[in-house]
């Protein structure tokens, strides 16, 4: 069964096809566009090379309390169009292609994954913030990055190793702990900003911050938000660049770069070891994501402040959220 899997981020669109079954997932073709694309031009492409797939999969970041993939039904939509304040920088173009998508072809099955859904299974007190009960119940911690923590998880054994942090780093980062299996903790809370500091975004801030430039009158609620999404982490420590390969070469000569690998690493190193004690110790650190896939001298820094955890493995696995796409939406279509 030939299936469309859709990843659409903030900026970018990724889609690949894969042959899914029940041997498997095989990846037959990828390309990243503009998330603008429109998708009647994917399907063109696609028949162009005598390719029709029978059913589309999409990632979409925010699913609310959604813990599994669904099949996308007017209802779920109708739900997922009221999230858009929660998650503006994503889901306006995810369901836009779901939109065209079925616009295209009305009759094409469509299956939803959701980033939120693999941090269900959390315990009731690691989703829970501080706040009174008659607070909105929506406003809890969510988590994100799940379709990459569903797919390293697949990979592991967990007899072997029962207690394991993964360290998806990239321009958006984040950690899961996962036990015997199941999730336990995330770094990642109510939206995509929280948790560790990464390419664009500021992770974890004291709310007086943001009350304060609020009531300084220097921020709007759209320039705070700017800022928190656009400007801050690597990018506004650095004031140059929020990619790690350029921040890695010039930190010698580039004092404000230094400082925001330092950062970088720091935060990620004391939030390992919060993980750890949520898990009661730590027999594997997965790193996976672009940076943690691809920068040995990240993956070593961090490492050199782990030292107390004895017997600690490392490894690094490549994640892969299409093929979790694909999985989920050929079992769901066939």
């Amino acid at each position: 069964m030939l299936v469309l899997c859709f990843d659409a981020g903030s900026s970018s669109l990724k889609y690949a096809v894969f042959e899914a079954g029940d041997g498997g997932e095989r990846e037959l073709l990828a390309e990243t566009l503009d998330v603008n694309a429109p998708v009647k031009d994917i399907f063109a492409k696609l028949a162009a090379k005598g390719i029709s797939a029978r059913a589309v999969g999409h990632r979409i970041v925010f699913g609310g309390m959604h813990a599994a993939p669904v099949v996308v039904e007017p209802s779920v939509l109708t739900e997922l169009r009221g999230y858009v304040p929660i998650d503006p920088l994503h889901l306006p173009s995810q369901l836009r292609i779901v939109d065209e998508v079925t616009a295209l072809v009305p009759v094409l099955p469509q299956v939803l994954c959701f980033d939120t859904a693999f941090h269900r299974r959390m315990p009731e007190i690691a989703q829970r913030f501080a706040l009174p009960a008659s607070i909105d119940p929506l406003v809890r911690r969510y988590g994100y990055h799940g379709l990459s923590y569903e797919y390293i998880v697949s990979t592991l054994d967990s007899a072997r190793y029962p207690r394991v942090v993964i360290a998806h780093l990239g321009n958006g980062a984040s950690l899961a702990a996962v036990r015997d299996g199941l999730p336990v903790d995330t770094t990642m809370g109510f939206s995509p900003l929280g948790g560790l500091m990464m390419g664009t975004r500021p992770g974890d801030l004291d709310p007086g911050v943001m009350l304060y430039l609020l009531r300084s009158g220097e921020f709007t609620i759209e320039g705070l938000d700017h800022l928190l999404t656009q400007q801050s982490g690597l990018l506004g420590v650095s004031g140059t660049t929020a990619d790690m390969r350029e921040l890695l070469a010039r930190r010698s000569g580039d004092r404000a770069a230094e400082l925001a690998v330092q950062l970088f690493v720091y935060t990620a190193a004391k939030f390992i070891g919060a993980m750890a004690v949520t898990l009661g110790g730590l027999d594997l650190l997965v790193f996976t994501g672009g940076i943690g896939e691809n920068s040995e001298d990240i993956r070593r820094m961090i490492g050199a402040r782990l030292d107390m955890f004895e017997g600690m493995e490392t490894r690094v696995i490549l994640t892969n959220e299409t093929c979790v796409i694909a999985r989920h939406t050929w079992r769901l279509s066939s």
